[in-house]
């Protein structure tokens, strides 16, 4: 077990200056005009890949930190510098996930590097749960999954929603329904390959921030995948399912949870980018910004303000820290992965809002960036378990009940 510490390792400090550097001189630059293209930034994400910080090689070694905090300090720096565009280098770590967190070792092996491609072939995996009628019950998920015996394949019919980088991946991670009758608990996940006949990009959203990553349905018309793509193995997914019959539960977690559960505290590491981005912009305007003959940081309401939302942040980042920490070193007890994107998430929404407000006037227009990290802060809210849902997680967990 690692020791927990709140003092970042050399190698730990090298890779948040590192990375930092990179979203400065980079991301930061390039961050209105890819939100006003709304449009994937391969030039970026090529970028990152040539330097080593988009790649297969990067998030090993970042996952493979016992004290858990690489990942989210390293995360913290890029949406600092964009979340739009730290989706874009971010969104294939969700599949990377998804296969590491259901798939066999040899299945991660051989699957995970081509999420990610080399830096001369640049490529993308997409983790494809949410349906059009399930977004947070992820238990009715209607796309089927219907093992093919004579032939060893699954074939899969559906259509996903709010997939990023969906229809543009080379890799899709789509979890389905083998067993309906038993909801969540009858769900397997499945690795679709590079060019499956089938497989299709259907409407592209557009959305109201982080729109340099791209989000879109996934169609799936009988999808024929061979039967090794489905991970973690038939004899397992067979296990699981006979337990699930005979004692109402498989006693394992849902596919689709069991992602979610590990990537929370890197989703708060996002919100938490964001919020101090709106914080240092907004405490260096409000030194600047003089009206009645002084800076208006000098008056109480505009300084109560940044110390409220420094103290937010900090706090966020501690639970952040303690969620990635605990889920290297004997896991959650009471929810801590949820607190940490439930606390940061809100958190993030509210310090862009109260960054506008220091702004006034200029903080709503596109001539600064607040108003972008205000849009951009919201979905943290939403995706990946809204915050009702982060609430519920903890409750059920504090209180060992099946509350509803």
């Amino acid at each position: 077990m690692a020791e927990f510490s709140l003092t970042l390792n050399d190698d730990q400090q090298q890779i948040q200056d590192w990375v930092h550097t990179f979203a400065a001189e980079v991301i930061r630059p390039a961050a209105h005009e890819w939100d006003e293209r709304e449009e994937f930034p391969w030039p970026i994400v090529q970028e990152a890949a040539k330097i080593g910080l988009y790649g297969f090689e990067f998030m090993l070694n970042a996952i493979g930190d016992k004290s858990g905090l690489t990942l989210p300090v390293a995360i913290e720096e890029l949406f600092w510098g964009d979340a739009g565009i730290g989706m874009a280098i971010m969104g294939s770590g969700l599949a990377a996930a998804g296969i590491s967190g259901n798939g066999t070792p040899e299945q991660i092996m051989e699957w995970v590097p081509q999420c990610y491609g080399t830096a001369d072939d640049v490529r993308l995996g997409a983790f494809c749960v949410s349906e059009p009628d399930a977004g947070s019950d992820v238990s009715s998920l209607r796309t089927r999954a219907v093992y093919d015996e004579a032939n060893d394949e699954w074939v899969i019919n559906g259509t996903k929603a709010w997939i990023t980088n969906g229809g543009i991946a080379n890799i899709h991670v789509v979890v389905a329904a083998v067993d309906p009758s038993l909801k969540g608990r009858g769900q397997a996940s499945f690795v679709v390959p590079p060019g499956t006949k089938g497989l299709s990009m259907g409407q592209k959203y557009a959305k109201h921030g982080i729109k340099a990553s791209h989000t879109s349905e996934v169609v799936l018309d009988d999808v024929r995948i061979p039967g090794r793509c489905l991970l973690g193995g038939k004899e397992k997914l067979d296990a699981k399912l006979a337990r699930a019959k005979e004692a109402g539960h498989s006693g394992g977690k849902q596919p689709a949870m069991a992602t979610f559960e590990a990537t929370r505290p890197a989703v708060g590491a996002q919100a938490i980018g964001i919020a101090r981005a709106a914080y240092e912009y907004s405490l260096e305007y409000a030194k600047e910004r003089v009206a009645f003959g002084k800076p208006i940081i000098m008056n109480q309401s505009i300084a109560f303000k940044l110390a409220n939302m420094i103290t937010e942040i900090d706090a966020s980042r501690l639970l952040i820290w303690r969620a990635a920490w605990l889920a290297r070193n004997g896991g959650y007890k009471n929810g801590e992965g949820s607190m940490s994107k439930y606390k940061a998430s809100e958190v993030a929404v509210w310090v862009t809002q109260e960054a506008i407000q220091i702004l006034g006037g200029n903080g709503y227009t596109r001539e600064y960036p607040v108003e972008r990290w205000h849009r951009d802060a919201k979905i943290h809210t939403i995706f990946e378990g809204t915050s009702e849902i982060q609430q519920l997680v903890i409750a059920r967990a504090i209180s060992g009940l099946r509350i509803e």
